[in-house]
């Protein structure tokens, strides 16, 4: 590519680049003038026009307005959404690329952040399903909605102040009105519509954030791959329990087997899809859903992997990196309802789990008396704080360790702990690869990488679940 002078790199102008990779948060990447360009909708080996939308000190960020060439690894998106819709980045590359890159973007974090070659990487594990595979939905009403360049053309007219779907990226007062979506099973969709269907007959309003008015608020759709239970949870400002009554009527009359209905109230201005208070109107106000052999009850806010079938192949992932025998005393830490627990009780000695929700401990201890699992405890509290020298004294030290943080990863106090219990081997498991590294950074002073496994729970997105075993290095 040819330098261009500066100018050519301002605010609206349009610039032909040749896209050779993809990168941070799903962007393609291309380079002109010494500058990295992150662009929007743009699929790598695309020879594309883009318009710019911002110049940073280091980069400019532009987004496709023509394809000039193809890239052999372009496809046409399922969704027509795609593109404006935030849910999916990569909708228009074929998933084998997918898999690929994001084998490639775990190799570079490592190398780049961490300065860790990654020598023995296998191939990504692919999903099973690259559609139609996520057992959670989290759909947003808004009384702002967003009018794609189509709707806008198609001179009809459309009210904006009611919208249910997804937001647009980077607009979180900004609401796409969605009647298909390729994310969740069928069944979702059409939960979907006739929510919305009821809703505008009724009058119902949506969600004004800036007058913090309005009723309808979300609408989480859980579904169990293996059990085909289905809750749907209504999220609102406040309680109306007459409309919940219409609405569940609505909702037991369609195909799709809606298994219970549920009320969440949430009174602030805070977007969270959950509530302080709670009302049952149909069913069990939980479902459950099957890991292995194992049953889990899921309600309306437990943190359950949204991918069924890859957590089950990701959770044997873990066992086998923790080379387990059975005599074993494994900590799990930032354990949530218990799944991995659970997963592993069968061969270890004991498991002792932390977890700082205590909804979530609750949830955990509930599973593990209906899987009839009686070497598991479960214990509320921060990792940090917790995993003290008292805690090591009554619980013993572990032989194996298994962590799955948050997506900010460990405190460095919680990676030094780890340096002091010294347990022979340690299974990271992180939906951050970035703060992975970092963690690993403190890890390697006394493990060395064993395994590495990338696993793909989010097909059509740029999110990449990794899972690192670390062996103790010898004393000698």
């Amino acid at each position: 590519m040819t330098d261009m002078n500066s100018n050519y790199l301002g605010k609206g102008k349009l610039i032909d680049l040749e896209i050779d990779s993809a990168g941070y948060k799903g962007l393609a990447v291309a380079r002109v003038d010494g500058l990295v360009v992150f662009i929007r909708n743009g699929v790598p080996g695309d020879l594309v026009r883009a318009r710019v939308i911002s110049k940073k000190k280091n980069h400019v960020e532009a987004v496709v307005e023509e394809v000039i060439r193809e890239s052999e690894h372009r496809v046409i998106p399922e969704c027509r959404y795609f593109g404006v819709c935030g849910g999916c980045s990569w909708q228009n590359m074929n998933y084998s690329q997918q898999l690929i890159f994001k084998r490639q973007q775990v190799k570079e974090i490592f190398k780049h952040l961490g300065d860790l070659e990654l020598e023995d990487i296998g191939p990504i594990l692919p999903a099973p399903e690259s559609y139609y595979y996520r057992n959670k939905m989290e759909f947003t009403f808004k009384a702002n909605r967003w009018l794609t360049s189509e709707e806008i053309q198609s001179k009809e007219r459309l009210s904006k102040d009611f919208a249910l779907g997804l937001h647009v990226p980077k607009r979180w007062d900004k609401v796409l009105d969605l009647d298909v979506c390729y994310l969740q099973g069928h069944g979702s969709v059409e939960i979907v519509n006739s929510v919305r269907a009821v809703s505008l007959k009724q009058g119902w309003s949506a969600y004004d954030s800036r007058g913090h008015t309005g009723y309808l608020r979300n609408l989480v759709i859980r579904t169990g791959h293996y059990t085909g239970e289905t809750m749907v949870d209504l999220v609102t400002s406040y309680s109306d329990p007459n409309r919940m009554e219409i609405l569940t009527e609505v909702l037991q009359k369609i195909s799709t087997g809606v298994t219970t209905v549920v009320n969440s109230i949430n009174s602030s201005r805070s977007p969270v899809s959950s509530g302080d208070e709670r009302a049952i109107y149909h069913g069990q106000g939980t479902i459950e859903e099957k890991i292995g052999s194992l049953t889990f009850a899921i309600g309306p806010d437990t943190f359950f992997q949204p991918n069924t079938v890859q957590a089950e192949r990701l959770y044997k992932v873990v066992r086998d990196f923790a080379q387990l025998k059975g005599n074993e005393t494994l900590y799990d830490l930032y354990s949530g309802i218990g799944t991995l627990s659970l997963f592993l009780a069968n061969r270890v000695k004991k498991v002792v789990a932390i977890e700082n929700q205590q909804v979530a401990i609750q949830d955990a201890t509930y599973n593990a008396v209906l899987n009839g699992v009686d070497n598991c405890t479960f214990h509320c509290g921060d990792v940090r704080s917790e995993l003290n020298d008292d805690f090591i004294r009554q619980h013993g030290k572990p032989d194996v360790l298994v962590v799955d943080p948050p997506r900010v990863g460990m405190h460095k106090d919680v990676s030094q702990a780890l340096l002091s219990l010294a347990p022979e081997r340690i299974v990271y498991v992180s939906c951050n690869p970035a703060t992975q590294v970092r963690d690993l950074g403190i890890l390697c002073q006394k493990y060395d990488i064993d395994l590495v496994q990338p696993v793909d729970m989010f097909p059509q997105t740029y999110h990449i679940e990794n899972v690192v075993g670390l062996r103790r290095k010898s004393e000698d």
